[in-house]
């Protein structure tokens, strides 16, 4: 993490001294806190062969040991994912093999995506996969199926697309179910399974990558920095002069019933940092904050976390100042499900329906006659909603519909209606759809 005081307080309940700071490689998807920690702790931060970072670190050659007490990580060069990619094996007191830390080379379930370090490196996604397959072959697999997998990522990271919701297993199972690792499998065959279905990555990965690379600021400067309480007046105004992004991060009920007019909707309570990312893209794009008193530094620091450091201030006592101030609000109409099966069943289904959901959701299952707009992809498809007609959006449980809905109303298209609940309760209410086909099936 980010914010590496947890670390520091633990090594110190413990009466523990962080020695090492391991990096599997450059992350993608999130600001890793390896600068601040080696700072504070006087810890070496170590990569392994083709960081090349920007900072003091050891590159740990291939089969390097650092003893840790009694103990033993061994560094396994692992390239494929990225070019530097390493995976740390742990060895006991008696040298038996106990632990491997794979970082982005193997999760449970699935591998690291080889596609992420393409500008990096040169090298096409396939060679990459190729590579990925050589370093599974020769440093993992032939390992005992005892010793224990901790990965970096578990389910709902965009760095694989098919984790499992578990932490931690043993190598043997994942040998076992594990489709990646699959004793017969070709290096053919691994490169087209791998690389198949993989959805584009966030845009702002590479500047995460750019960021562990070279350096970044102090979390405790960048929360100071957002910290910083505007009244409605001073709040209107630095949006005016700074081009900032209004990022509402309540619930989304109450963002529907009175916002900012132009904000954008995406709500502290679920995928909140990947879905800024995705959505807002530039990690250098200032932003002013609407949110609850007590969540204002949960948030700066959330977004600080996937490289968003200029958040420039908030709004003082939330959006009720802002209505107190006398200022122009706009609200989201949103309905219950059971009122839009009652619209579709009076206008003979003759209705705009646009399903933001991820494509695998759409094609599983689906409202019959849907239009299909990915939220992620919501701003390159913007003359496909109608002019004038209303139209209905959702999503599978309504919080990605209604930053959908607040993306559109910011792009000057107002005509929208929001469904509560989403695709779960419009299958609830007994509104017609397709009949489900399980995504593992499809291709």
């Amino acid at each position: 993490m980010r914010e590496v005081q947890p670390y520091i307080d633990k090594a110190e309940a413990a009466g523990a001294t962080i020695k090492y700071i391991f990096e599997t490689h450059f992350q993608t998807d999130f600001v890793s806190g390896h600068l601040t920690l080696s700072e504070k702790t006087g810890a070496p931060i170590i990569y392994g062969l083709n960081a090349n970072s920007d900072f003091d670190a050891i590159t740990a050659k291939n089969g390097q040991e650092f003893k840790l007490g009694q103990l033993t990580f061994v560094a396994l060069y692992t390239p494929g994912h990225t070019m530097e990619s390493t995976t740390y094996l742990l060895r006991d007191i008696n040298g038996k093999d106990h632990a491997i830390f794979t970082g982005d080379t193997l999760f449970l379930g699935d591998v690291g995506r080889p596609d992420l370090a393409q500008k990096a490196t040169n090298m096409t996604q396939e060679e990459l996969a190729a590579t990925l397959y050589d370093s599974l072959h020769s440093k993992i697999m032939p390992l005992a199926d005892d010793v224990m997998v901790y990965p970096a990522h578990g389910a709902g990271s965009a760095c694989g697309k098919n984790m499992m919701k578990e932490t931690v297993d043993t190598l043997g199972h994942q040998k076992e179910m594990n489709y990646a690792l699959r004793a017969n499998m070709t290096k053919d065959e691994f490169i087209k399974e791998v690389t198949d279905g993989l959805l584009p990555p966030p845009a702002y990965f590479p500047m995460n990558v750019k960021m562990n690379k070279e350096g970044y600021k102090n979390i405790e400067e960048v929360i100071a920095q957002g910290e910083n309480a505007l009244s409605a007046n001073a709040f209107e105004a630095a949006a005016n002069e700074t081009g900032a992004v209004i990022l509402d991060t309540r619930h989304q009920t109450d963002f529907a019933k009175g916002h900012i007019p132009g904000s954008i909707f995406i709500g502290l309570d679920d995928s909140f940092a990947p879905w800024v990312g995705d959505l807002i893209k530039n990690v250098h794009q200032p932003i002013l904050l609407i949110a609850d008193k007590d969540r204002i530094e949960e948030a700066i620091t959330r977004l600080s976390r996937v490289g968003f450091d200029n958040t420039i201030g908030y709004l003082n006592g939330g959006f009720d100042a802002w209505k107190k101030a006398a200022k122009e609000y706009d609200t989201v109409t949103s309905i219950p499900a059971t009122e839009f099966k009652q619209v579709i069943s009076d206008k003979n289904n003759a209705v705009p329906i646009f399903d933001v959901r991820k494509p695998g959701e759409f094609q599983s299952e689906h409202v019959v006659n849907a239009h299909h707009t990915a939220l992620s992809e919501l701003n390159d498809h913007l003359a496909e909603f109608p002019e004038e007609e209303t139209f209905y959006v959702h999503c599978a449980g309504g919080y990605r519909s209604m930053i959908a809905s607040s993306i559109l109303k910011s792009r000057g298209i107002h005509n929208l209606i929001d469904i509560q609940g989403g695709y779960n309760a419009i299958k609830e209410a007994g509104v017609e759809t397709t009949n489900y086909v399980c995504p593992s099936t499809l291709k």
